[in-house]
């Protein structure tokens, strides 16, 4: 049932907007509001997602040098109404103003243009680029290029938000934490004249915290709007001048934040009064053997813990973040390797059973937590298939039956059990994450920052479930940045510093005071400190190195000087100047094609078709480049060619984007009609291609010829502006995080269309030299060049989930493919054998790339 649009009297404190008030000072005092426009005005803004209503008829006015706070439960609208003031969700109705000027369409990249920043709950960055080329897709170009060192002008960014990143760290790399902080530097660095902050608090420690908190006063004193999006109150009273409440999409009241009491807030939030927070404690008896002891556990980050639980009691683990708590969690949860012993009821469990036994709640729910292309049903049953149906089969019936009454249970905002878990809000989202953990009956809970962007409803609700687990009998340890949350919720607390246990807290002695005291006044030392300054400076250094791009091309190159030096141990003949030009003009062809081939992986999609139409365009050629044509015809025919070859991408690249082809589908259907097209043309080979033409592309400065040269040059060419172009930023960008490309303000549709024309035309100048070595048009000829472009890329190591790569990696990986082919001749093997050596590599090159890159979740292959 739809809630009514209109506020009940009795939870609603409305502020007329005649009589608004804007504070200057403190939040509380305020002066008649000035007479300048606001910075941002929605008018009755409506959206919809298929029969859910998100946003009804709702306004906001944010005014210039004003925290406006925004407050609301999860699905109540927040997010979504920024997403429209940010112009990456399009409202259904409504009217959109920024400064007193109508803006008819906004999109992303025009917000930018009119100083509006968002801090995303979700950091909007690039895993696959480094922290430096984030900034550089993120911050306008003006505001870095001005500055005498662009490098120090982005760590001044950084140090400005406290975020210690290096330049060079792959941001898929970086804590929670940090992601936030460098979203945060995006946004500062624009200097904007309305931020937006969705929860920017949820990650971050006590002091980044007071750091933001300044940062956000900084900028208002300078004349900023701010819309600060929030579940705590206590920061409302700290920071906002006015707020806002939204409930289930509808405006429930505005007020200036010192006439309104937390109660009237709360009131409005969630539509009734709360009578507690959290549940009472229960403190097992001294004597009461206890459900879980942890004993000189250590890992990755944190060593030497130990613990014990009783049932009915919850474990807090405090400390200032990035301090083990995480990773003590994920070893508990037989997710990271550890020594020492955990037994629960009296028995002692390995990694194994832990993994198999244990509910983990990440505090990454985006990553970690949620399969995102998967509906809410599939997410919340993922962990207890065994218990839906007989053997090895699942019944739905069971499945619906159990995942409903957990979903309902936990109050799950969603249109159906079938709706895209994406659809939902990010506390919804966490409570898919908790359904999922309960269903499939753990033998130990483990929640790590479990409300974090919950409402303070949801919240509530978190609280009561954990301590009925608890109550159970199955251990529940808690790893909360929020020192009052532990306080409210646990019966012990276990303080780590520097990975070390400094303070066990029970009963009374549980309080912020306590927790925040051992955390600071702890003088703990981590291993590493104890390393050699050395050490310190380098390790860093070479690691980033070895997980940079240009790892795979160093290991190919020494893999392809070892395989020519042993060739030419076995025979001397490998060298002789025929076979080098021979095996150059190999090259040339398939380098040329796999270039385009680069351009298709790195968006995160591929070209089928490129085989076909290097096919297509010799056949095509055939007719213009034969003996007896005019230079006019030649010409003609070479310009029939290319434009061919970018109606070819172009069609590809809108079946992708406006025909929501996959990119295999898309390509495949072209990939079927090139083929068609060729036979169509020429049912059997014929056209020989002049002699004229054919010296011309195969023209040498010596032993090698001009096509080789020109690939090479066209190679670091493209890798200089793959590097620091902006089309090459936008295809990267694209190809690590689409979404997060389309909220940066790149216009995502242009760069894969162009992308796609990009792969054509280079296939375009590889025919012109598989035309010149046939010397006759032959339409069964080209299809090879699909899976072996490729495999060159793959061996080059260029991602094929996207974002990563490099244009001079696919020319060693060409180069490797034909010396292979090259091997088996001169060492007198059999063709089987390069088929054999081409999949070993391409193993190897697995193993090896993701070993090397840290066995990151997007490396290379």
């Amino acid at each position: 049932m739809r809630p009514d649009p209109t506020p009940d009297p009795e939870d609603a404190v409305v502020i007329n907007q005649t009589q608004e008030t804007r504070a200057t000072q403190p939040a509380g005092t305020g002066r008649p509001r000035p007479a300048t426009p606001p910075t941002l005005a929605l008018h009755g803004i409506c959206k919809s997602y298929a029969a859910v209503a998100a946003l009804t008829d709702v306004s906001l006015e944010v005014l210039p040098g004003e925290v406006h706070a925004l407050l609301g439960e999860n699905g109540a609208g927040k997010s979504t109404l920024m997403g429209v003031a940010a112009g990456t969700i399009t409202p259904d109705r409504g009217g959109i103003a920024v400064l007193g000027e109508t803006v008819v369409e906004l999109t992303p990249g025009r917000a930018i243009e009119l100083g509006i920043a968002i801090v995303h709950q979700h950091p909007a960055v690039l895993p696959d680029l480094t922290v430096a080329e984030n900034l550089a897709v993120a911050v306008p170009a003006r505001l870095l290029d001005g500055a005498p060192d662009r490098r120090a002008a982005m760590r001044a960014v950084l140090e400005r938000v406290g975020c210690t990143a290096h330049l060079d760290d792959r941001v898929g790399h970086l804590s929670i934490a940090q992601k936030h902080l460098l979203e945060l530097a995006k946004a500062m660095a624009m200097k904007p004249r309305l931020l937006i902050l969705d929860e920017p608090t949820a990650p971050l420690g006590k002091e980044s915290v007071g750091l933001l908190f300044d940062l956000v006063r900084s900028a208002v004193a300078e004349g900023t709007a701010v819309v600060y999006i929030t579940h705590r109150l206590a920061e409302v009273r700290e920071l906002a001048h006015r707020v806002t409440v939204l409930r289930d999409g509808h405006h429930r009241g505005t007020a200036v934040v010192s006439e309104v009491t937390d109660d009237e807030l709360l009131a409005m939030i969630v539509g009734r009064q709360l009578e507690y927070t959290f549940p009472a404690k229960q403190l097992g008896a001294e004597d009461e053997q206890p459900v879980l002891s942890v004993e000189g556990l250590s890992g990755g980050r944190f060593s030497e813990v130990s613990f014990t639980a009783r049932r009915g009691e919850i474990i807090g683990v405090a400390g200032v973040v990035g301090n083990g708590q995480s990773e003590l969690l994920r070893a508990l949860a037989g997710l990271d390797g550890h020594s020492g012993a955990v037994v629960i009821d009296g028995v002692r469990v390995n990694h194994r059973r832990l993994l198999r036994s244990s509910a983990y709640l990440p505090a990454d729910r985006h990553h970690e937590g949620l399969m995102m292309s998967l509906s809410v049903r599939e997410n919340a049953a993922l962990s207890s298939l065994d218990r839906l149906g007989p053997s090895r089969f699942v019944s739905r019936r069971r499945e619906v039956e159990l995942v409903g009454a957990e979903v309902a249970g936990l109050a799950v905002k969603t249109a159906s059990l079938e709706a895209p878990v994406t659809s939902l809000s990010g506390g919804n989202q966490q409570k898919v994450v908790l359904a999922r953990s309960l269903l499939s009956k753990p033998a130990i809970l483990l929640a790590d920052e479990p409300t974090q962007g919950v409402d303070v409803g949801a919240r509530a609700e978190i609280y009561r479930i954990l301590r009925e687990v608890s109550a159970s009998g199955v251990p529940v340890i808690v790893a909360s940045s929020d020192a009052k949350e532990l306080e409210g919720l646990c019966d012990r607390v276990i303080v780590l510093s520097r990975g070390h246990l400094v303070a066990s807290l029970t009963g009374p002695e549980v309080t912020e005071e306590r927790m925040v005291r051992a955390a600071v006044e702890s003088t703990t030392h981590t291993r590493t400190e104890a390393e050699p300054a050395v050490g310190r400076r380098l390790a860093p250094r070479w690691r980033r190195k070895l997980e940079g791009d240009y790892a795979p091309v160093l290991i190919l190159a020494a893999v392809m000087f070892c395989l020519g030096a042993y060739i030419y141990s076995r025979n001397e003949r490998y060298l002789l100047p025929f076979n080098v030009t021979s095996v150059m003009l190999l090259v040339s062809a398939l380098g040329f094609i796999a270039l385009g081939q680069t351009v298709a992986l790195m968006t995160a999609g591929i070209d089928l078709s490129v085989g076909p139409l290097a096919g297509f365009l010799v056949v095509v050629g055939s007719f213009f480049l034969s003996e007896g044509h005019s230079g006019t015809a030649v010409i003609l025919g070479l310009a029939l060619m290319a434009a061919l070859a970018g109606v070819a991408g172009l069609v590809n690249g809108s079946l992708i984007r406006f025909g929501k082809f996959t990119p295999v589908a898309a390509t495949l259907a072209t990939y079927i009609a090139l083929q068609g097209f060729s036979f169509l043309l020429r049912n059997k080979p014929g056209g020989l291609i002049s002699r004229t033409a054919t010296d011309l592309i195969t023209t040498q400065l010596g032993p090698v010829p001009v096509a080789f040269v020109a690939l090479v040059l066209i190679t670091f060419a493209m890798e200089f502006v793959l590097r620091t172009g902006r089309w090459g930023l936008n295809i990267r960008a694209v190809g690590s995080d689409e979404e997060s490309a389309r909220r940066l303000g790149i216009p995502t549709t242009r760069t894969v269309v162009t992308g796609y024309v990009v792969v054509s035309l280079f296939t375009f100048l590889g025919a012109l030299v598989l035309l010149a070595q046939l010397g006759i048009g032959d339409p069964a000829q080209g299809i090879g060049y699909t899976l072996t472009s490729i495999t060159a890329v793959v061996l080059g190591g260029t991602s094929l989930l996207g974002g990563r790569g490099t244009f001079v990696g696919t020319l060693l990986g060409a180069g490797l493919i034909v010396q292979l082919l090259n091997a088996t001749t001169f060492l007198g093997l059999t063709q089987t054998w390069q088929y054999l050596f081409q999949g070993g590599l391409i193993v190897i090159a697995a193993v090896v790339y993701s070993q090397v890159r840290g066995g990151n979740e997007r490396s290379s292959l």
